[in-house]
């Protein structure tokens, strides 16, 4: 029988993981069966300067914690070598990074994951991947917003030198 102290301690960690998937907007659940130390070392560098968390759990320990967030869906990908990557802010990174990893590395592999409460499968996170970055999103949103009023602009700078042309003639 396991004695208090060792009962708590795992309490407390079903707990913290429980908060992670809950705190995520994005998290992936992926094998990484077969990678060497320094191509995780490689993976963990790049995910966590994106600000990502990537770790590698107990299966009955994550089961425990997503029975808790109410993401039994993810249960049944919670099977072999398991790590998953929690993202608080941005749900396209995780996947790029993984996916991107996954290209060059086919040790590993996406399996599922969580995108904003929603449990989707591998071919979901690879579509994600495909989409433009955070800040890709947002350089095309401010392009379409200024399109009109640099139209505007160069149709004024047009009938401007159209009456400059004229007073001159």
């Amino acid at each position: 029988m396991a004695n208090a102290k060792i009962l708590a301690e795992k309490e407390q960690a079903v707990a913290e993981v429980t908060e992670k998937f809950k705190a995520s907007t994005c998290t992936i659940v992926a094998d990484y069966r077969g990678l060497n130390v320094a191509q995780v070392t490689q993976l963990r560098k790049s995910l966590r300067e994106a600000g990502i968390e990537f770790t590698v759990l107990k299966n009955s320990l994550a089961r425990r914690a997503t029975a808790n967030a109410e993401l039994t869906g993810l249960d049944e990908f919670l099977t072999g070598p398991t790590a998953i990557a929690f993202s608080k802010d941005d749900v396209i990174s995780p996947a790029k990074i993984l996916t991107e990893f996954a290209k060059k590395n086919d040790k590993l592999s996406v399996k599922a994951g969580v995108v904003e409460g929603r449990v989707v499968g591998s071919a979901e996170i690879k579509a994600l991947a495909e989409l433009p970055s955070r800040d890709g999103l947002l350089s095309m949103l401010l392009s379409v917003l200024q399109a009109p009023v640099r139209n505007f602009a160069l149709a004024v700078k047009a009938v401007a030198e159209k009456k400059e042309a004229e007073g001159q003639a």
